[in-house]
């Protein structure tokens, strides 16, 4: 576990960048504020060990501020240049990809100039925000060894398959989405005040171990957007209880959505565990939701019948299993999706049972 030392931004490019301690981060953009948000390079990173022994092998003689380098975070904890691209940083609900390691310096740099030196051409790495959200000077950065988490923008092919993202959440916590953009469609009975907003979790040891790609999570994101869902995180995680306990558990604590879509892990494979992760999460169960999506796939596939998934609640936010191929998401998901409008909307305060 590493931390961000410092937080930096300029107002016009080619000039220096100073510590505001604080700044929103916003997805697929920079740094609010700075100059080179908005650029194929978003986000500048240094580690300040590497700033320390510039330090001294220049013999203290140059003052270096944060932000000298013309690094938007200063990175205490990580070696940034020996991390591949692509490698992921989490800091608190922020999320980072290393798009590029180096660069080629600029003749005007001030650092070079005055010790004719300058480390960010072989120190400094630039990433873009996957997941945007206010950082600060102090809050901890840890490296998210290869764990899914796929921003709304993104292409599942274009992320690795492994590892697991590691918290401390235990807590159940729900909330309503402050999100106030205007919603693609409303339900006969009832407007939206802001759209729902929806996660989605899907459990394969294979697919998240690169054998295959995952088809299910991709098709619930196609059509909980045309259904007019904010899709927030998606998650590929390997069938292990306790993995996927901590990362429902994460979402609901840090993203808040309405609802939670899970895909696979809910059949009679040993490892099959979601229905239990779940059920560690919950407060209260919605078997109703469940036996729907049952007896709407038993008209199907009698296969149906083996099917263990579960749904509930948990603060605010509503978990739903489903199956885990691709076919069967859709078939259940547009079963469900009308009547899911009323319940939500009851347990975002706006309707009424």
């Amino acid at each position: 576990m590493g931390r961000i030392a410092a937080v930096c931004i300029s107002e016009k490019m080619g000039t220096p960048k100073k510590d505001i301690g604080s700044c929103r981060l916003i997805e697929d953009y920079g740094l609010e504020g700075d100059a080179h948000a908005g650029t194929e390079r978003q986000v500048s990173l240094l580690s300040l060990e590497q700033v320390e022994d510039f330090r001294r092998r220049s013999g203290g003689v140059v003052e270096l501020p944060p932000g000298i380098f013309g690094e938007n975070l200063l990175v205490e904890g990580f070696d940034l240049k020996e991390y591949p691209v692509g490698t992921r940083f989490q800091s608190g609900y922020v999320l980072l990809e290393l798009i590029q390691i180096g660069k080629k310096c600029h003749s005007g740099c001030t650092i070079m100039q005055k010790t004719g030196e300058c480390i960010m051409p072989r120190e400094g790495v630039f990433a873009r925000v996957l997941r945007g959200g206010v950082i600060s000077a102090g809050d901890g950065l840890e490296e998210v060894p290869g764990a899914v988490v796929i921003s709304a923008s993104e292409s599942p092919e274009d992320v690795p398959r492994t590892g697991v993202l590691k918290d401390n959440a235990t807590d159940c916590a729900g909330g309503m989405s402050e999100d106030a953009a205007a919603p693609e469609k409303g339900t006969p009975d009832l407007q939206r005040s802001a759209p729902y907003t929806a996660a989605i979790l899907v459990a394969s040891d294979r697919a998240s171990g690169g054998e295959y790609t995952d088809r299910s999570g991709p098709r619930l994101r196609e059509m909980l957007r045309a259904a007019g869902y904010r899709i927030g995180s998606m998650n590929l995680l390997p069938d292990d209880e306790d993995v996927l306990e901590e990362r429902l558990r994460r979402i609901v604590k840090e993203e808040k959505p309405d609802v939670i879509f899970t895909s696979g892990g809910t059949g009679f494979s040993p490892r099959d565990r979601m229905p239990e992760a779940t059920k560690r999460v919950i407060d209260r169960e919605t078997p109703g939701i469940s036996e729907a999506i049952r007896a709407h796939s038993m008209t199907i596939t009698p296969k149906a019948m083996l099917s263990r998934a579960v749904s509930g609640i948990c603060g605010q936010t509503l978990i739903i299993n489903l199956p885990g191929s691709p076919k069967a998401v859709e078939e259940c998901l547009d079963f469900i999706l009308p009547a899911l409008d009323h319940g939500i909307a009851i347990l975002r305060g706006e309707g009424e049972n």
